[in-house]
């Protein structure tokens, strides 16, 4: 029973050291004290992002890290424990809560969008393992793909350059230059949790310019322009150290669902990219196993947004670590999720992660929606896509022109699209209707968004 549901797991040799150069594979694990180590290990690589992705969002810290353990334990028990991954809390949804919430919406509104969300993930899941992996090479393409990626990314800067940067823009471009270098100069598993490390300095170096200059004058989060503390730590004194986090209901929106269905495409992406490179790690080829860990996630996503939750998704730094350690034991990802549900019962440790400065934020989010921007870029550079084509160039130049510019399409006074609603539908319609249109000698071969899903095509 056990072993059907990937719980069961051998020894590997003494259990104490791997042999140079073996793995430990993901149903074997080392003894026990060395397994917590490695899931302890993992929680700080996803620590960093888990828990600025709720902040960004104006959700609940504590609640986003327990849901986080949940849905990876539940992710786990679906692909059998030969998947090895961490669901953390997805960054593919800031942009949107920060629009919602531009819109007047409020946390349930945002979590109750994102929840529609993770159903659309589930139902593209259902069918990737019904009528196999191609069935979204076709409908998104790497065109299309890279340029929702992008233009998620590229909408938030309004956020960045409008509420955070200007509370403290001097510590804003300290942590900015502070995570640069440490992107850039640090090695290994430092260089993954560089983010992380870079809001560490920032919360540090704001505590440290309030008692050197006393409170600054500048917006607040509210963006009134008064004289406060950077670094208000009164609910922490507050904060109880055990408790459950606090949850709300999600309400449903249809101009909020029409902002978040486009990240579905983000998603998706991520999770044929994150398969396709456990595999190849763990050489154990998990083409089969698309379909159900794209569904996973989406059910991970449903289960965390209907409590008050951000979505999940699968977790590269995480995939970091296994390449660094060379053990993909699903018995660590285990002890991580157990970590994750403890640090979720502690409300203190999230008013610390509540508490984070405006200005810290300005700093990391300068870097880090550039990052989410440019992963469109990636994606367009790995697959060969050819901007010279007018058939690519014109659908994606369109749509992250209204995506990054935020162009609205008013129909009534109550209904409109805008942003990265908008500018998804214009690439995705666009680049489709105008392939049905265009002349042959400009359709050219698309290659497949992941090349590690041809096998499982073949199979089916």
């Amino acid at each position: 029973m056990g072993g059907g549901l990937g719980v069961r797991w051998k020894v590997h040799g003494d259990g104490r050291v791997p042999a140079p150069g073996a793995v430990v594979r993901p149903d074997e694990r080392l003894s026990w004290p060395r397994t917590a180590g490695l899931g302890a290990q993992h929680v700080v690589a996803m620590f960093g992002a888990s828990f600025v992705a709720p902040v960004l969002m104006g959700l609940d810290p504590n609640l986003a890290i327990m849901m986080s353990g949940f849905a990876t334990m539940l992710f786990l028990l679906a692909t059998r424990g030969r998947v090895p991954s961490y669901l953390g809390c997805s960054l593919s949804f800031v942009g949107v809560a920060a629009v919602i919430r531009g819109q007047g919406g409020s946390s349930a509104t945002v979590t109750g969008a994102i929840l529609v969300v993770g159903v659309a993930l589930l139902l593209v899941g259902l069918a990737v393992q019904k009528f196999g992996a191609r069935i979204i090479h076709v409908a998104m393409p790497p065109v299309v793909t890279g340029a929702v990626v992008m233009l998620i990314g590229f909408n938030l800067a309004p956020v960045t350059a409008s509420t955070y940067w200007p509370q403290d823009q001097w510590t804003a471009l300290l942590v900015m230059l502070l995570t640069g270098l440490a992107v850039v100069c640090l090695r290994g598993f430092w260089s993954r949790i560089a983010i992380f490390l870079g809001l560490v300095a920032g919360y540090v170096m704001s505590w440290g310019f309030d008692r050197i200059f006393g409170r600054i004058h500048a917006p607040d989060a509210s963006g009134k322009t008064v004289d406060h503390w950077r670094l208000d730590l009164s609910g922490v004194r507050e904060a109880d150290w055990f408790g459950l986090p606090s949850v709300h209901g999600p309400h449903f929106s249809w101009s909020a669902i029409l902002v978040a269905l486009p990240v579905v495409i983000a998603l998706v992406a991520e999770n044929a990219g994150h398969v396709k490179a456990v595999g190849e790690m763990t050489g154990d080829p998990l083409d089969d196993k698309l379909g159900t860990a794209i569904s996973a996630d989406g059910v991970g996503s449903v289960l965390s947004t209907a409590v008050g939750g951000p979505a999940t998704t699968t977790y590269s730094e995480n995939i970091g670590v296994m390449a660094a350690t060379r053990v993909y034991s699903t018995a660590a990802y285990w002890a991580a999720a157990c970590f994750a549900l403890l640090f979720g019962l502690c409300p203190k440790f999230g008013a610390v992660v509540a508490a984070v400065p405006g200005g810290v934020l300005g700093g990391i989010t300068v870097i880090l929606y550039g990052m989410i921007g440019l992963l469109g870029a990636q994606i367009w550079i790995n697959n060969g896509v050819d901007m010279r084509n007018p058939l690519n160039l014109v659908p994606v130049a369109a749509g992250i022109i209204i995506g990054i510019g935020n162009v609205t399409l008013k129909f009534t006074d109550t209904f409109e699209l805008g942003g990265i609603a908008l500018g998804t539908l214009v690439v995705l319609t666009g680049y489709h209707v105008l392939k049905a249109l265009a002349p042959p000698h400009l359709k050219t071969q698309e290659p497949l968004l992941d090349e590690g899903t041809s096998d499982y095509d073949e199979k089916s």
